[in-house]
């Protein structure tokens, strides 16, 4: 089932998530809806405060990057077919330079900006199965999996830009808040006015 992506302004994008226990009720249906949700709006990632549960669950498949036309062999390797849920989660290291790259996120629609994150993590996490791993990621692999563990902390990545840069987004921001956006997925908009 594809549910409604809450949007930018509504409150549980600011929580930071509780961890769930492996009886979690109805975890698989609540995963197979998240990876449905995130594929009818051609996301690549999604984390369940984007569908309104302050709860530490995230998932990515990045595959779609696979047809970015910059990418190296290497980097074409590492995103084709990555996809993982990701439970309980907490990075445990960042490492390197800081480098740029542009970024969106369905909860902000219409809003894509720079963002400089560290290429390389180290990721503790349960899976689907609720076996624990300990992992190394890098590349575009780990800023996905950054920006959806943000969400888990209650940071978007509009946090991460300069003052003057939120300034200039305020307005949008405020509106996709509203529901003054246009998109052709589901979504809910914390602010937006009731019809009689």
């Amino acid at each position: 089932m594809i549910l409604p992506i809450v949007a930018y302004g509504d409150p549980v994008l600011r929580k930071e998530c509780k961890d769930i226990p492996k009886a979690y009720p109805n975890l698989d249906t609540l995963l197979e809806n998240m990876y449905e949700t995130m594929y009818g709006a051609s996301g690549v990632g999604l984390a369940a405060p984007q569908i309104g549960l302050p709860i530490r669950v995230f998932l990515v498949d990045a595959s779609p990057f696979a047809d970015e036309d910059q990418m190296d062999a290497q980097e074409l390797a590492q995103v084709q077919g990555f996809k993982k849920t990701f439970i309980n989660a907490t990075i445990l290291e960042e490492q390197g330079e800081e480098f740029a790259f542009n970024e969106g996120c369905l909860s902000i629609p219409d809003v894509r900006e720079d963002v400089y994150r560290k290429p390389d993590i180290t990721i503790e996490y349960y899976d689907e199965s609720f076996t624990k791993h300990t992992q190394k990621y890098t590349g575009i692999i780990a800023r996905i999996i950054q920006h959806e563990y943000d969400h888990i902390e209650g940071i978007l990545f509009t946090d991460k830009l300069s003052s003057l840069k939120k300034r200039i987004l305020k307005g949008r921001l405020t509106n996709i808040s509203k529901g003054k956006a246009t998109v052709d997925y589901r979504m809910r908009f914390p602010n937006a006015k009731k019809k009689r």
